[in-house]
C-alpha cells in the first residue's frame, strides 16, 4: 500500500487544494494597490479643491506612509497572538472604515479630516500586507513560496493599474476645468459651490472601494481558511527581533527591501518630470508634455504588469536570487540609459526598468523570509516597514532637481536618477548574495 505523502504544489499542502484561500487573500493584494495608485493624483487634485500649496497637497502621501509604518508591527502582534485570518479581517474592517470615513469628510467639508480617513485607510493596508505577505508565503512549502508570492503579487498591478484609469477619466476628467489660479481669483460662493461639487466626485471610487472591501471581508469571514500555518506562540516582539537581528539573509533583504521600494517610488514619481522636459524640447507646450508623460507612466504600468507573470513564469526554472540579480542589473543598466539619453530613448529605458522592477518587492520579501522559522510574522512586518524607502529616497532626487544639479552637462532630471541607480545596485547585490547562500546550503 502506499503511504507516501502526497507532494505539496505552488496552490496545495499535504495534497489539499488551497486555490479558494489563495484567490481570496489576492484579491487582496488588488484592493491595495487600487487604493495606491487611486490617491497619488489626488495630492494634485486636493490642491486645487481647498486652494492650497503643493506641500500641503502632499500631506496625503505622508498620511500614507505614516498609516503602512505606524501599524506594521501591532498588526504583526495581532496576528501573532491570533492568526493570519484574523489580522486579513482586521485589515479590511479598517480599510473598509477609512475608505466610507470620506463621506463625512467631504460633508465636514475641510481638508484634515480626509486625512484622517486616509490614516486609518492605510492602517488598514498596512494590516493586510503585513497579514497578507506572510500568509501567502506559508500556503504551501517554503521550496515554492517565492513562487507561490509573486503568482499574488502579480495581480497588485493589476490593481495599479485599475486606479490610475479610475483617476483620470472618473475623477480628474470629471472635477472642473478650472486652474488653480482661476480658483483663487473667485469670490467665496461660487468657490464652494466648485469645491463641493469636486469633492463629490473625489470621494466616490473611496465609496466603492469600500463597499468591495466590505464584502470581500464578509466573504472571508465566511470561507473556510487554512490555519496550520497559524500556530500561536508566546514570543514577545523583542526576543523575536533579538533572534532576527542575527539572521544575516533577512536583516539584508530588510535594507535591499528598502532601497528597492525607493528605487520603485522614485522612478514612477519623477517619469512625470523626465517626460514633461523632453516633450517641452519638442516644442510643446507644459501641459500637453504632462498628459503624454502620464500616458508613458501608464505604458510602464502596463509592462510592470505583464512582466509580473511572465517573471512568475521563469522562477520554475530560475533560482529566486540570481533572477533578482539578473533584474537588478539589468534594471541599473536601463537607469544609465535614462541618465544619458536626453531624448525619448530615455523614456523607453524608464518603461524597461518598469518591466523589471516586476519581480523584486515579492521575491525580496520571499527570499529573506527563509529562516526566520516561527518568527514569520514579525519578520513579515519588518519588511513592510522598510516600504518607507518610498518616503526616504523621493526627496533626495527631487533635491538634485531644485538645485539643479548636473553632470557632464546632462540635465539635472536626467542626473538625479543616480539615486534609483544605486537602489539597484544594492538590489543586486542582495540577489546575488542569496544565490551564492542557496548554493552553499544546498551543498552542505
Amino acid at each position: 500500500m502506499n503511504t507516501l505523502p502526497k507532494k505539496d504544489g505552488v496552490l496545495s499542502k499535504n495534497g489539499v487544494s488551497l486555490l479558494l484561500p489563495f484567490a481570496l487573500i489576492t484579491c487582496c493584494f488588488a484592493l491595495w494597490g487600487f487604493a495606491n495608485d487611486v490617491t497619488t493624483p489626488m495630492v494634485k487634485a486636493f490642491s486645487k479643491i481647498f486652494r492650497m500649496s503643493v506641500t500641503e497637497g502632499a500631506l496625503v502621501q505622508v498620511a500614507f506612509y505614516l498609516g503602512y509604518f505606524a501599524m506594521a508591527f501591532p498588526a504583526a502582534l495581532f496576528i501573532q497572538r491570533y492568526s493570519f485570518k484574523a489580522g486579513v479581517m482586521v485589515g479590511l474592517s479598517l480599510f473598509t472604515i477609512g475608505a466610507l470615513l470620506f463621506i463625512p469628510a467631504k460633508a465636514i467639508g475641510f481638508y484634515y479630516p480626509f486625512l484622517i480617513a486616509y490614516f486609518v485607510l492605510t492602517c488598514g493596508l498596512s494590516f493586510l500586507e503585513t497579514s497578507c505577505n506572510p500568509y501567502i508565503y506559508c500556503m504551501g512549502s517554503e521550496e515554492t513560496a517565492t513562487q507561490r508570492l509573486n503568482l499574488a503579487q502579480a495581480f497588485n498591478p493589476i490593481g495599479n493599474l485599475t486606479g490610475m484609469f479610475v483617476a483620470m477619466h472618473f475623477v480628474q476628467a470629471r472635477m472642473s476645468p478650472m486652474t488653480s489660479l482661476e480658483r483663487f481669483e473667485l469670490p467665496e460662493l461660487q468657490f464652494n459651490i466648485i469645491k463641493d461639487h469636486d469633492l463629490s466626485v473625489l470621494i466616490q471610487p473611496y465609496i466603492y472601494i469600500g463597499i468591495i472591501g466590505l464584502l470581500l471581508l464578509t466573504v472571508i469571514f465566511v470561507s473556510r481558511m487554512p490555519m496550520d500555518s497559524d500556530k500561536k506562540s508566546g514570543k514577545t516582539l523583542g526576543a523575536a527581533l533579538r533572534e532576527l537581528s542575527k539572521v544575516k539573509n533577512y536583516r539584508e533583504g530588510v535594507i535591499a527591501q528598502f532601497f528597492y521600494v525607493g528605487a520603485q517610488v522614485t522612478c514612477w514619481t519623477f517619469i512625470i518630470q523626465y517626460g514633461t522636459r523632453i516633450f517641452m524640447a519638442e516644442g510643446m507646450d507644459e501641459k500637453a508634455a504632462e498628459i503624454l508623460s502620464q500616458k508613458f507612466n501608464i505604458i510602464a504600468m502596463v509592462f510592470f504588469t505583464v512582466s509580473r507573470f511572465i517573471c512568475t513564469w521563469f522562477l520554475k526554472y530560475i533560482q529566486p536570487g540570481q533572477l533578482l540579480s539578473v533584474l537588478a542589473i539589468i534594471a541599473g543598466v536601463a537607469t544609465s540609459g535614462v541618465i544619458m539619453f536626453t531624448d525619448r530613448n530615455g523614456l523607453y529605458c524608464l518603461i524597461a526598468i518598469s518591466a523589471c522592477m516586476s519581480l523584486m518587492f515579492p521575491t525580496i520579501y520571499g527570499i529573506a523570509l527563509r529562516g526566520v522559522g516561527e518568527n514569520v510574522k514579525f519578520a513579515g512586518a519588518g519588511l513592510i516597514m522598510a516600504i518607507l524607502g518610498g518616503s526616504f529616497f523621493p526627496p533626495i532626487q527631487a533635491s538634485i532637481i531644485d538645485l539643479n544639479f548636473t553632470l557632464a552637462g546632462l540635465p539635472a532630471t536626467n542626473t538625479s536618477f543616480i539615486v534609483p541607480f544605486v537602489c539597484f545596485i544594492v538590489v543586486a547585490l542582495y540577489g546575488h548574495r542569496a544565490y551564492v547562500r542557496h548554493h552553499i546550503t544546498h551543498e552542505i
